[in-house]
């Protein structure tokens, strides 16, 4: 937010775009203490910045209203999605106005015959793929948490099945945005390619609501596969684990996930989960396909893990197993925040080459034993993403330094590396000053740039990202 704009942002301001909103939306307007402050949790250990209203708009219209309303009056806006994300995105640090679209949750269109359909921001994965299955229809992208998507794709995240299916970039065909004047834009057309002019779509994925408010989202859908086969395999170390995992992709199995869990993440997600799996690194898949070809693809796989000393599978052959295999390793989150009696579990993700995984996660593991913390790590093994989830007692001033110095090096690691400083989680306030390491000068420029042209006034999500 630049200076002009917060020399502008009186309390008297606010409290009159506050009124203007209060009159046009009644009791979908809230500024109860409450609501506010589960609207600046930002599940991590970012301080909370509440915004100073709650909005609940229910179509594109009342989006652009809202809008133009806040922009009269130079008051920030702040996109909420399910607040899921790590780093602060849904934080208010200037006060202003957060726009929930949790009832903005319709399947709008769904076209079978061209693998794509428009949606809500506000309708969750979950919800997505039930209204999608008995058209044999599924949208892959899974991270974990029961999103929005409208948050998904602000936040260009990804998942378990990025492997095989892509991240949310490379899933949304187009969108409907509206931007800080008010004025609305659509990104793309249905047509699964176009060269014509600037990928507005991919800029907007990945914006974090910087750039404007998505309201509508056009996505790719695939075929529910005729087949699925899920098991895992233990190994006596985390380089054998992405070994094997790293070997598999270069001989061209298509695995649909392959996850790496530490012996640490093992031992929580036992203890959560009721499970009794070996206290070692371990790989979680699952292949996709016929029946010949899944059966296929876990033979090559179990070929390659002998290579690397891997044990035998432990197949979950029914839906029920699956499901119950995939929920624990959705729920490591929550293991991990009962992992360790009284600690707040702060997480954080990095992204590198593939060939540097087992480098870079051998790495951390050595420095977390240095350090002296309590730190699961959990990751997307076929593309080279994991993530650490520090458990910190925070009335311990040292244990937090010694985190906060840990995730700086975890970053610093993985950007020495040629990686990212973070592979889904998204930037928001958490990460911004690893940006410039990234991207150098010349790109943050750029996107100050773009960020200026698109909304002068800095009222879309202001301190994030630039």
């Amino acid at each position: 937010m630049n200076e002009t704009t917060r020399s502008r942002l009186a309390p008297a301001a606010r409290a009159q775009a506050i009124a203007e909103l209060a009159a046009t939306f009644g009791n979908r307007l809230v500024t109860s203490q409450p609501v506010r402050q589960q609207h600046g949790n930002t599940t991590t250990w970012i301080v909370s910045e509440p915004p100073d209203a709650v909005i609940y708009p229910q179509s594109s219209a009342e989006v652009q209203q809202i809008v133009q309303i806040c922009a009269r009056h130079f008051v920030p806006i702040i996109p909420f999605g399910a607040g899921t994300s790590f780093e602060g995105h849904v934080n208010a640090p200037f006060g202003g106005v957060s726009i929930d679209l949790k009832d903005m949750n319709q399947v709008l269109e769904v076209h079978a015959e061209d693998f794509d359909c428009v949606v809500q921001p506000g309708i969750t994965r979950k919800r997505l793929n039930e209204h999608l299955r008995d058209q044999g229809l599924f949208f892959p992208v899974d991270p974990g948490a029961d999103a929005s998507l409208g948050g998904m794709a602000s936040t260009r995240a990804s998942g378990t099945t990025a492997v095989r299916y892509g991240t949310m970039k490379d899933n949304v065909l187009a969108l409907v945005v509206v931007l800080a004047s008010g004025e609305v834009m659509t990104t793309s057309r249905r047509a699964r390619k176009s060269s014509a002019g600037y990928d507005l779509t991919r800029l907007i994925v990945g914006a974090e609501g910087t750039l404007g408010v998505i309201t509508e989202m056009t996505l790719k859908l695939h075929a529910i596969p005729e087949a699925i086969s899920a098991g895992v395999c233990a190994f006596p170390s985390v380089q054998a684990a992405c070994g094997a995992a790293i070997a598999a992709i270069q001989v061209g199995i298509p695995v649909a996930r392959v996850e790496l869990l530490d012996e640490v993440q093992i031992r929580s997600f036992n203890a959560y989960s009721k499970l009794s799996m070996p206290e070692t690194p371990m790989l979680f898949l699952e292949f996709h396909g016929s029946d010949a070809s899944v059966a296929e693809q876990a033979e090559c796989f179990g070929e390659v893990a002998r290579d690397y000393d891997g044990s035998s599978f432990q197949w979950a052959t029914s839906l029920e197993e699956r499901t119950r295999l995939w929920q624990a390793r959705h729920d490591v989150f929550w293991a991990n925040s009962s992992f360790r009696l009284g600690a707040r579990t702060v997480a954080t993700d990095v992204c590198v080459p593939i060939s540097r995984l087992a480098e870079c996660v051998t790495e951390t593991k050595r420095d977390i034993e240095a350090s002296g913390l309590v730190a699961p790590i959990v990751g997307h093994a076929g593309d080279g993403n994991f993530h650490a989830s520090v458990l910190v007692m925070m009335e311990d001033a040292d244990e937090v330094a010694r985190t906060q110095a840990f995730i700086e090096r975890i970053a610093e690691r993985a950007l020495a590396m040629e990686g990212t400083c973070t592979g889904e989680h998204g930037i928001g306030q958490g990460k911004k000053h690893f940006l410039e390491a990234e991207h150098g000068s010349s790109a943050i420029e750029a996107m100050r740039a773009i960020k200026n042209a698109l909304d002068p006034n800095g009222i879309m999500n202001p301190g994030k990202i630039v």
